[in-house]
């Protein structure tokens, strides 16, 4: 039986990695480590607490005796570091938190991990050590072109740096040591259980309460989005069958504009929902600083190496997104109820 140990996992992304794990296989187990930040929700993994292949720790990747002392009392297989400060407006109010979850966290985590696994001249067969990071560590494209593997990292935000800087101790641990590593970069996730601050389910909740839809600059910069499930399954590829030390770009092959995006949410809620719900709400605020005006993804070397390719079109999974938060408001509900209920718009 193999042993995950999946940190961040109550976050939108690493819950619904878990969720698909245990759905899927029999044969693994899963130790969860969260800090339990503002964005982490034990809600997202209701369904599965009392699964006999989970176990959950409150923990922080920052907390060096409590991660040394998971290793110790178990045979960790594969590390899966979602655990990140994620949103970029926080990044630019207060650095110093990224900073160190970001990257203190994660080479606490790989200083633990390769203690664990190092044998004379090498490491323990089967062990993976998968650092979860974006495609915003490539900085912004222009109107054409595609981020590969080999684009230069040029990150823009101290978000984007910490984790461009993770990536590269990361790299350094294969470099020096041949620890075996991976690194996957992704485009915008969206899907259920993401967190309101984020620009679809914050949409949605402001189309259910007929507040102001804030769209940054003039809603043209364009981002590539992947469907949560799609990205799951790339992850899964990658721990089984991505060659260590390599990096794995992981894209949906939807580009769309904010603009397109905030139109598609309203028009769908007007016309199933609430016809009430106008174009009227949505409101041009002042442009974040330092943002990147397109992202995308060339994500040809997973498909070709791995296998692996997005199952979900964007006008199918936007739909998919918008009638789970409807069958989910309570959830909706109770989390900007909490600590962050006056989220700023992004």
């Amino acid at each position: 039986m193999k042993t995950y140990l999946v940190t961040g996992g109550a976050g939108f992304i690493g819950s619904n990695f878990i969720r698909q794990l245990l759905n899927n296989h029999e044969n693994i187990r899963i130790i969860n480590v969260d800090k339990l930040t503002y964005a982490g929700n034990l809600e997202n993994l209701k369904e599965i607490e009392k699964h006999p292949h989970y176990q959950f720790i409150q923990g922080d990747i920052c907390d060096h005796k409590s991660i040394l002392s998971i290793f110790k009392e178990n045979d960790i297989d594969y590390v899966v570091n979602f655990a990140a400060e994620s949103h970029v407006d926080r990044s630019i109010k207060d650095p110093m938190i990224f900073a160190q979850t970001n990257i203190l966290g994660t080479v606490n985590l790989l200083n633990i991990a390769k203690k664990a696994w190092e044998i004379e001249n090498g490491f323990l067969s089967g062990k993976k050590f998968v650092q979860i990071s974006t495609d915003e560590v490539y900085g912004s494209l222009g109107a054409t072109g595609y981020f590969t593997e080999d684009s230069p990292l040029d990150p823009h935000s101290p978000y984007s740096s910490s984790k461009a800087s993770a990536d590269l101790m990361i790299k350094a641990y294969y470099d020096t040591y041949k620890m075996p590593v991976n690194i996957t970069r992704c485009s915008n996730n969206y899907g259920p259980y993401q967190f309101p601050e984020k620009l679809i389910p914050l949409m949605i909740d402001c189309c259910f309460h007929k507040k102001p839809l804030p769209i940054y600059g003039d809603g043209l910069n364009i981002r590539d989005w992947l469907y949560v499930e799609d990205h799951c399954k790339a992850i899964e590829a990658v721990i089984k069958n991505g060659t260590p030390g390599e990096v794995y770009n992981i894209g949906g092959n939807n580009e769309r504009t904010n603009n397109y995006i905030v139109k598609t949410i309203l028009h769908y809620v007007r016309e199933n929902i609430d016809p009430t719900v106008t174009e009227s709400l949505i409101t041009y605020v002042e442009d974040r600083k330092g943002h990147d005006r397109r992202y995308a993804i060339d994500s040809s070397k997973i498909k070709n190496k791995l296998g692996w390719k997005p199952e979900t079109n964007f006008e199918e999974g936007i739909i998919k997104t918008i009638q789970w938060y409807i069958e989910n408001k309570e959830w909706m509900n109770h989390i900007v109820s909490g600590e962050y209920q006056h989220y700023k718009y992004r």
